[in-house]
C-alpha cells in the first residue's frame, strides 16, 4: 500500500516518515515542485557541498557563454 497524506488548511503537506528515513530527507531541506500530468514531482534540490566536483572531467571543448549569443 502506498503512502498518503493530507493538505492542510494551511496548504501543508507532511511526508510519511517511512518515505522520509528512506530517502534520508532532513528538516529545512529545499525541494523543487515540478508539475508533471495530473500531479507533482518533489524533487530535492541539491547544494553546493553535493555538487561540488560532480562535473569533473567533462569536456568543455565548444563551450558557450552568454556573450556567444545575440
Amino acid at each position: 500500500m502506498s503512502d498518503i497524506a493530507t493538505l492542510s488548511a494551511e496548504y501543508q503537506i507532511s511526508i510519511p516518515k517511512r518515505i522520509r528515513e528512506s530517502r534520508n530527507w532532513k528538516p529545512g531541506q529545499i525541494f523543487a515542485l515540478i508539475p508533471k500530468g495530473a500531479g507533482v514531482l518533489l524533487v530535492p534540490v541539491p547544494t553546493d557541498d553535493e555538487l561540488f566536483g560532480s562535473a569533473k572531467g567533462a569536456n568543455t571543448d565548444n563551450y558557450r557563454d552568454r556573450n556567444d549569443r545575440y
